[in-house]
């Protein structure tokens, strides 16, 4: 009885491991596009509405979900603040608290920070062409993540399985 109760126990844990792996490839895409809108927004609100960067950020962020939200929201609250940081300082501590909690890797960060160094330091269609850059970016790692998603998705949620029933075999 209490080797069977293990034995679900362990099958268990090993499909939630995959499912969690499965889940990190379906949630880096979306997060993505999320970022391509913030980007795009940002542009608008910069471009069109004249908007002070401070400004521009929070509005950003409060059409944007988590994690996403979490950075620009960062990025404002830094920029108040009177330690007399760069914008660009602001930018990348902002990325480097709140990237943990996303499904990203380094590519986007790379062209976050790529981005972050342009904004604030320039003319308005400079900054503009900078995120338009940027926007192309994320667009070819949002079709990468596609491609990921396609390939390793179903991969891990058979693998957590497969691997805990192993496991499960041996011990028994």
């Amino acid at each position: 009885m209490v080797k069977l109760i293990g034995a679900a126990l362990i099958l268990f844990a090993g499909t939630m491991i995959g499912f969690m792996q499965a889940s990190r490839y379906a949630a880096r895409p979306r997060q993505i596009r999320q970022l391509i809108q913030a980007v795009q927004r940002l542009e608008t609100e910069i471009g069109y509405g004249y908007t002070p960067l401070p400004d521009a950020f929070e509005r950003c962020a409060a059409h944007l979900p988590e994690p996403g939200a979490s950075i620009f929201r960062g990025v404002k609250e830094r920029i108040n603040q009177p330690e007399g940081l760069t914008f660009r300082e602001c930018w990348e501590l902002s990325l480097a608290d709140h990237w943990p909690g996303t499904a990203m890797r380094i590519p986007e960060k790379t062209a976050l920070i790529r981005l972050g160094s342009a904004l604030g330091i320039s003319d308005r269609e400079d900054q503009i062409k900078h995120m338009r850059l940027a926007v192309q970016q994320l667009k070819a790692e949002e079709d990468t993540a596609r491609d990921d998603q396609a390939r390793y998705e179903k991969m891990w949620k058979s693998l957590g399985v497969l691997i805990a029933a192993l496991v499960v075999i041996l011990i028994v």
